[in-house]
């Protein structure tokens, strides 16, 4: 007898893998819609940002709380405006850290008074810093980089407040002036003022014991000017040693600890 062929069976519907399929391409399309929402900020508003940056002490004004959230299709929330959240989030940074280096600023000019040293140290400060500035002239002899006795009193006067403030990392610079040096010591200026800014940042660290962590040397020959390179008066302008206490945001640990914290804030206003 002959075999009787069994019936093929056709299942209802479509295959299973498209199962798998619909799942990923509905994951993949709802993470482009978050990259696009994240991505949408207001060029105006970024650039005045960004402006903040290009003046001496000053700081945004002030915006509109973050909105609330918008519904898309299906009932999923939009995130809120990424825009807004950080131009807020930025300037209340650097709003607190602008009234900290104001004091951090007025209390450095009172100590420098009291010591007798505030005429031969400029200070000033904005957003970013506090900055001190020593003229070449006290701190070093013409074309060397070790410490004059003079100097090392001005930075000796310095050093209590300096603790007082052992949580802001401190940035030394050295500049010289468009006068080329040739030596077997220093080839060329930026030799020469990286090496005075790394010999204020060795007095602090081996004769104060100041954490070497905090303190960082940085060289930049005669390419960072204040004043015009033409005139003696100028030139000696240029060539100086800078102390900048650094804004605390500019620590990416202390920036993501701010940013938490304001998201935690915006989330307890929910």
């Amino acid at each position: 007898m002959a075999r009787k062929k069994r019936p093929v069976i056709i299942k209802q519907g479509a295959a299973e893998w498209m199962n798998t399929y619909g799942d990923m391409v509905t994951l993949l399309l709802c993470f482009f819609v978050l990259l696009f929402s994240m991505s949408k900020i207001d060029a105006a508003k970024f650039q005045a940002f960004i402006s903040s940056f290009d003046g001496g002490v000053g700081i945004l004004d002030g915006g509109p709380s973050v909105s609330n959230s918008q519904q898309l299709g299906g009932g999923v929330s939009q995130m809120p405006n990424v825009d807004q959240f950080f131009l807020e989030t930025m300037e209340g940074i650097y709003s607190k850290e602008l009234e900290e280096l104001k004091e951090i600023a007025e209390e450095l000019k009172e100590h420098m008074e009291q010591t007798g040293i505030a005429q031969k140290v400029d200070i000033d400060y904005n957003e970013m810093y506090v900055r001190l500035s020593f003229l070449d002239g006290v701190f070093f002899d013409t074309g060397k980089a070790a410490l004059k006795p003079e100097a090392i009193d001005i930075l000796e006067a310095m050093v209590e407040p300096l603790k007082k403030y052992e949580d802001y990392r401190i940035k030394i610079e050295g500049h010289t002036d468009n006068r080329p040096i040739r030596t077997a010591q220093y080839p060329s200026n930026w030799y020469l003022s990286s090496a005075r800014a790394i010999a204020v940042a060795e007095y602090y660290i081996h004769e104060k014991d100041f954490d070497p962590k905090r303190i960082s040397a940085d060289g930049f020959g005669e390419y960072a000017p204040i004043a015009s390179n033409e005139t003696a008066e100028g030139r000696a302008q240029n060539r100086r040693v800078e102390m900048k206490i650094l804004n605390h945001s500019l620590d990416l640990k202390n920036l993501d600890q701010y940013l938490n914290q304001s998201r935690g804030e915006q989330d307890g206003k929910k």
